[in-house]
C-alpha cells in the first residue's frame, strides 16, 4: 500500500501532525494546542474459527494504531464485509466480539458499514485523542535507546497452524490471549516517560519490517539480538515444519535486501523475524537510563516482553540481526 501511495500528491497542512510521508501506525490533526485527534482504520479476513473470538481479535487489532501513537480511542465504526450465503448469527457474534473488547478500551461503538462480500471481513475505523504536544511516532529513535517488545513473536506462524489443524490446544490458547489482549497496557507502561523516543505496533510488515521503518524514518540503524525475542509456543518448532504463511515470504522479498543477519541466525528465526503478526504487540524506543521503569511497569502484564536491541548511529545497513 505504500508503494501505492507514495504516487499520490503531497498534503499541504500546518495542523496535519503525521500523514502519508513516515508509513506510521495512523494520521494525526492537530485541533487546538491540547488536542489533535488520532485516526486508523483497519480490517481483514478470520485468522479462527470462533467468531467472536474473530471479533475480537480485529478490534484489538484495529486499536492498537491508536495506543501507538500515545493516544486513547474515543469513537469506533465497525466495517463489516459479509457473505449472504451465511448464518446471519455468526455476524452477530463477530460483532459481539467486537463490541466487548471496544468496551474493555474504554471508547464508544457508535455505528459502522457493511457489504456482501464473499469472505468475511471485519475491523474498526477508529478515532482517538492524544495531546499534539505527546504524540508518539515510528520516526524518532534516538542513538543509544534500547528495543522493548511487549507481546511475543510467531502469530503468523501459529495462525497457519491454527487453519491447518495442527496446532495443539495449549498452543491455541496461548495465540489467542496474546491477539485479543490490548495495547493499552503497553501505552500505559510508557505513559509520561520522557525518554519515550518512537513506538509502532507490530501487525503484517513483521518484526523486521516496522523496525526497518523506524530506522528508516529516524536514519539509524537498529541490531537486534534474536537470542532476547520472547516467541510464542511451539513458533520455530511450526516453522520448521514449513508452517509460514505467505506475508512472510512477502516481506522477505520486499525489505531482505536491507537487513543484514549474521551468519549464525537460524532460518526458523528468521522466519519469526519476517512473520505477520496479527494483533501483534508495540515496539518502543526508549533511553537506556528510562527503560529500566518501563520495564518496571510492564511487570503486570500476563504476555513475555522484554528488551531485543539497541539503536546505534546509521552504519551500512538500517537492521543487523546477530
Amino acid at each position: 500500500m505504500s508503494q501505492v501511495l507514495r504516487h499520490l500528491p503531497k498534503i499541504q497542512d500546518e495542523n496535519l501532525i503525521v500523514g502519508l510521508d513516515t508509513a506510521d501506525d495512523a494520521a494525526v490533526y492537530k485541533i487546538n494546542e491540547d488536542l489533535a485527534i488520532i485516526q486508523t482504520l483497519d480490517f481483514f479476513t478470520p485468522v479462527v474459527d470462533d467468531p467472536y473470538t474473530f471479533g475480537q481479535i480485529a478490534a484489538a487489532n484495529s486499536l492498537s494504531d491508536i495506543y501507538a501513537m500515545g493516544g486513547e480511542p474515543k469513537l469506533c465504526m465497525n466495517i463489516v464485509c459479509f457473505p449472504d450465503c451465511l448464518n446471519p448469527e455468526i455476524l452477530t457474534e463477530i460483532l459481539k466480539g467486537g463490541f466487548d473488547k471496544v468496551k474493555e478500551s474504554g471508547a464508544l461503538l457508535v455505528g459502522g458499514h457493511s457489504v456482501s462480500d464473499d469472505e468475511p471481513k471485519y475491523g474498526l475505523s477508529i478515532t482517538g485523542f492524544v495531546n499534539p504536544k505527546k504524540v508518539l511516532t515510528n520516526s524518532n529513535a534516538k542513538v543509544g535507546d534500547v528495543l522493548i517488545i511487549t507481546k511475543p513473536l510467531g502469530l503468523g506462524i501459529i495462525n497457519t497452524a491454527i487453519k491447518g489443524e495442527i496446532a495443539d490446544a495449549e498452543t491455541y490458547k496461548i495465540a489467542v490471549e496474546v491477539m485479543t489482549t490490548l495495547n493499552k497496557f503497553g501505552k500505559e507502561a510508557i505513559e509520561g516517560i520522557v525518554g519515550v523516543n518512537s513506538v509502532t505496533d507490530i501487525t503484517g510488515f513483521g518484526l523486521l519490517g516496522h523496525a526497518l521503518e523506524m530506522a528508516e524514518g529516524s536514519d539509524v540503524t537498529i541490531n537486534i539480538n534474536y537470542k532476547s525475542i520472547p516467541l510464542i509456543k511451539n513458533s520455530l518448532e511450526y516453522a520448521r515444519m514449513g508452517l509460514v504463511p505467505a506475508g512472510t515470504y512477502a516481506n522477505k522479498t520486499h525489505i531482505g535486501d536491507k537487513v543484514l543477519f549474521e551468519e549464525n541466525v537460524p532460518e526458523d528465526i528468521k522466519d519469526v523475524l519476517y512473520d505477520p503478526q496479527t494483533s501483534g504487540g508495540l515496539m518502543i524506543s526508549v533511553s537506556k537510563e528510562d527503560s529500566k521503569q518501563v520495564l518496571e511497569r510492564l511487570k503486570s502484564s500476563r504476555l513475555p516482553y522484554g528488551i531485543i536491541g539497541e539503536v546505534q548511529k546509521y552504519e551500512k545497513n538500517f537492521i543487523n540481526v546477530k
